[in-house]
């Protein structure tokens, strides 16, 4: 398939209220494994206190030398190779220290499992290997370790880890089923509440509903019982059942910043606003008055459609040197829906260079198209880059997508053709206008600008996998083989590419190899969920006979993609597929 904006899937979990909170910094951080700064990161390392063989001393000489020296690489592998020799667990927490400073996780994990392996009742290397996982998002593996550490000391932490991994976008149902199977072993509150929020987030709002009346009728008074309480009964819209749960847990523990969010929520949503004024300037005041926290509590009142608290809050970082980019773009937006184009037009042009800054281009030349002003909109992007020349390339790129929408078609292709004259290098307005020319129907202006962006730049794979992707899905007679070269380089180039993987699927297909078609797209599915990637694997593997396994991943496809053309498309055809 070829490649153009990347898409984000987003899997949305209701019970992950708790996000406000990193703006509060009570959430636990994911960089627990980063390396701490010192002069001699290796003088608290435990002693080496076993005889030595001469192949030994030698291996542990050198690390000792090689760690002073700032080579924590060969440090890191030499105490590996001695506390293997050896079986010292002291030798293996060694190579995990000097490991935390070299950059390659792999071999801090190594060192972390060789240190648990030989001293398997240590917290450390667990909590290491816990926060290694949730960095690389291995929630399984992270949670494995967390069991484990609660078996150990009775402090596993998981309430916290699985608010942590929710809010990350993890899978609730294997942590969920995972979970359960310890549950008859231990019955703790920390544990009941992870399940109870990993259940809600499933879709199984009654069980977890039944499980908090039974904490909330045995544990009133715990904070964190009121606290998933107060989020479970916002998910079911119970906000009257949220403010009290809210209220009984601040009675218990005043203060907490997390319970006050969610006190704040239930407020709002229910329109008693001068009420959730009190709990958010009480936060406010308690937290500490920072920009992040004034944008989280504005979004509190977007969300449910108050736009006037919200730039409440906002307009006073307006009088800060450094006022954050996002509070620009959410006061144009406000003022926007709010029919003040002039002055939303004001806001999204002091957003700066960065994040959000081609979204508040967008977002501002919109505005002005809906308003009728297409020439004030061109004018806008066209001073836009005279004043930020570096950005010029994007936002011609952003104009011509907006002229497209505006059925300004021919403009559009005016402005790709009098930039690329000026700038013929410019690889990705000229792989736009390909794509522009493809959906046009042009497959040979289509291919005469691909061509031009690989031969100047012979490593870029994108535009030889849209190439190639392009004559094997057209079916081109005479080509495919020509398909198959081009999307081979491509993968040389980069071999983990989940579009060009799937081109690779996609072309022996085409040319009848169906079983080996499968691997690559299998790879591709896995490293990126796509509705095009599923269209193509769904239909190899109905022509290979696994009809059983097609069906279940058009199921899949059709619960998950919403728009799906593809899939729609081989549907029609295939109409036998259909779940």
């Amino acid at each position: 398939m070829p490649r153009g904006s990347p898409k984000t899937l987003v899997r949305r979990h209701p019970l992950v209220a708790f996000g406000l909170a990193m703006a509060l910094g009570g959430c636990q951080s994911l960089s627990a494994v980063s390396a701490p700064t010192q002069d001699d990161p290796l003088a608290d390392a435990p002693p080496v206190t076993r005889g030595l063989d001469a192949t030994g001393l030698s291996t542990l000489l050198v690390a000792e030398i090689a760690g002073q020296r700032g080579d924590y690489r060969r440090a890191a592998r030499g105490y590996l190779a001695t506390a293997e020799r050896y079986r010292s667990a002291e030798l293996a927490k060694r190579a995990a220290l000097a490991a935390r400073f070299d950059d390659d996780p792999a071999l801090l994990e190594e060192a972390a499992r060789r240190w648990q392996a030989l001293e398997p009742g240590s917290e450390a290397p667990a909590r290491l290997l816990s926060s290694l996982a949730m960095q690389r998002g291995d929630w399984a593996s992270a949670l494995e370790q967390r069991l484990a550490l609660q078996e150990a000391q009775d402090d596993g932490e998981l309430l916290g880890f699985v608010e942590d991994a929710l809010a990350a976008g993890a899978a609730p149902e294997p942590l969920l089923k995972r979970l359960r199977q310890d549950v008859a072993a231990d019955v703790s509150v920390d544990r009941e509440l992870s399940l109870a929020l990993l259940e809600a987030a499933a879709g199984e709002t009654p069980s977890a509903r039944r499980r908090l009346d039974r904490l909330t009728a045995t544990h009133p008074d715990d904070p964190a019982v009121q606290r998933i309480d107060a989020a479970l009964a916002l998910e079911m819209d119970d906000t009257a059942r949220a403010e009290t749960a809210a209220q009984r847990g601040l009675a218990a523990s005043p203060g907490d910043p997390r319970l006050m969010l969610l006190l704040a929520r239930a407020q709002i949503r229910q329109g008693r606003l001068e009420a959730a004024k009190v709990t958010t300037d009480a936060l406010l005041e308690d937290q500490g008055d920072r920009p992040q926290l004034r944008l989280a509590l504005a979004r509190l009142y977007l969300e449910e459609q108050h736009p006037r608290p919200a730039r409440r809050l906002l307009l006073p970082l307006l009088e800060e040197d450094d006022t954050p980019a996002l509070a620009f773009l959410i006061l144009g937006s406000i003022a926007e829906q709010q029919g003040e184009v002039d002055n939303a037009l004001l806001y999204y042009r002091q957003v700066p260079e960065g994040d959000s800054f081609l979204l508040a281009r967008a977002s501002a030349a919109r505005m002005l198209i809906e308003d009728g002003r297409l020439v004030d909109a061109r004018t806008f992007l066209r001073n836009e880059r005279l004043e930020h020349p570096d950005a010029a390339s994007r936002l011609t790129g952003l104009e011509v997508e907006l002229l497209d929408g505006a059925d300004a078609g021919a403009q559009a292709d005016a402005l790709l053709d009098s930039y690329l004259a000026r700038h013929p290098d410019d690889a990705q307005l000229r792989y736009q206008r390909a794509m522009r020319a493809y959906a046009d129907g042009d497959l040979a202006a289509m291919e005469r600008d691909l061509r031009t962006i690989f031969e100047r730049d012979p490593d870029n794979a994108n535009a030889m996998n849209a190439l190639g992707y392009t004559l094997a899905d057209e079916n081109i007679e005479g080509r495919l083989e020509e398909a198959r070269t081009l999307i081979e380089r491509a993968l040389e180039i980069e071999p983990d590419n989940p579009a060009i993987l799937d081109s690779r699927g996609w072309v022996a297909y085409r040319l009848g190899n169906i079983d080996a078609a499968v691997p690559w797209l299998e790879r591709a599915w896995d490293a990126m969920p796509d509705q095009e990637i599923a269209a193509h694997l769904i239909e190899v593997l109905w022509m290979a006979g696994e009809r059983e396994r097609a069906r279940a991943l058009a199921a899949e496809a059709i619960e998950r993609f919403e728009p799906r053309p593809r899939i729609d498309e081989l549907l029609e055809r295939l109409p036998a597929l259909a779940p």
